[in-house]
């Protein structure tokens, strides 16, 4: 490896953008207005590796708080695999989460490359797909969340998070294209999910709720934003058998899988409650 012209920096939002870019080409499919979201969750938490004045790397390491950070956007550029300068950049970002709880969602054929590193399996994710469209559910106390007070949504999503995480929710539910639904029963926020526009179709995310029919007057609701013809996908923890039945119910199918590890305990979050995963790349 050329140490000498191997150096890591903080991205910059354009970087970011490159590394959203590489994600697509691994296949990947992330929203196409990610990007503030992520960049707004922490600005320091992207790191690039550079080789010379050429990226080649990236990594995310989101810190949420001082006990709790997410890794992700995980890539080499093909065509610099297997040289270390992953290896370097992977240090640096654990070295930034020192001291936190790291969680990722990785690819199942690298766990044992994470286990490595101290990370822990917690359990599957599973990422189905299937078609937009059908109707919107009636009188079933659907709101926009964006019309309720952000405190509201805030307190339901803590029981889902291992940690508070204001800046990005409050990005990720009125990012530009999405739709961001909740259901109020006895004016009680008690579900509430985020369909998003990639580059491929939507993805359905979060998507929690407090029982299994919640969740699929939700997922409804959501479904119908795209049309019959464009595909949608939903990130189920297969640990959650409800959810995994909710995907197969409306024909979506299997295609493809992640490990959710951590490098600590796994957090008290609500798991049977989550039907839908966030975002892969930041938990």
């Amino acid at each position: 490896m050329a140490e000498e012209n191997y150096h890591i920096k903080v991205m910059s939002k354009q970087n970011l953008a490159t590394a959203i870019d590489w994600a697509v080409a691994e296949g990947w499919n992330p929203g196409l207005h990610d990007i503030e979201s992520f960049y707004a969750a922490d600005p320091n938490g992207f790191l690039m590796g550079f080789l010379g004045d050429e990226a080649i790397a990236s990594i995310s390491v989101v810190k949420y708080d001082n006990s709790y950070g997410f890794l992700g956007f995980y890539i080499v550029k093909p065509e610099f695999r297997g040289k270390g300068y992953g290896l370097k950049l992977w240090q640096a970002g654990l070295q930034y989460l020192e001291g936190c709880n790291v969680g990722l969602d990785g690819v199942v054929e690298q766990q044992g490359n994470y286990k490595q590193s101290g990370f822990k399996l917690a359990y599957g994710n599973i990422r189905f797909e299937g078609f937009g469209g059908g109707d919107e559910p009636e009188g079933i106390g659907l709101v926009d969340l964006n019309e309720l007070s952000f405190s509201e949504v805030q307190d339901y999503d803590s029981a889902f998070f291992p940690t508070e995480r204001h800046v990005f929710l409050k990005h990720w539910i009125g990012q530009t294209g999405s739709s961001a639904l909740g259901i109020k029963q006895a004016g009680k926020l008690v579900g509430y999910g985020v369909i998003r526009p990639c580059r491929n179709g939507f993805k359905i995310g979060p998507l929690f709720a407090d029982d299994a029919l919640l969740a699929e007057e939700l997922f409804l609701a959501l479904k119908s934003k795209a049309t019959p013809t464009e595909n949608v996908y939903l990130d189920v923890p297969e640990v959650n058998l409800a959810g995994v039945a909710l995907a197969e119910k409306y024909s979506m199918e299997p295609v493809f899988t992640t490990a959710r590890m951590y490098t600590g305990e796994t957090p008290e979050i609500s798991v049977n409650r989550t039907f839908g995963v966030t975002t892969f790349e930041l938990g």
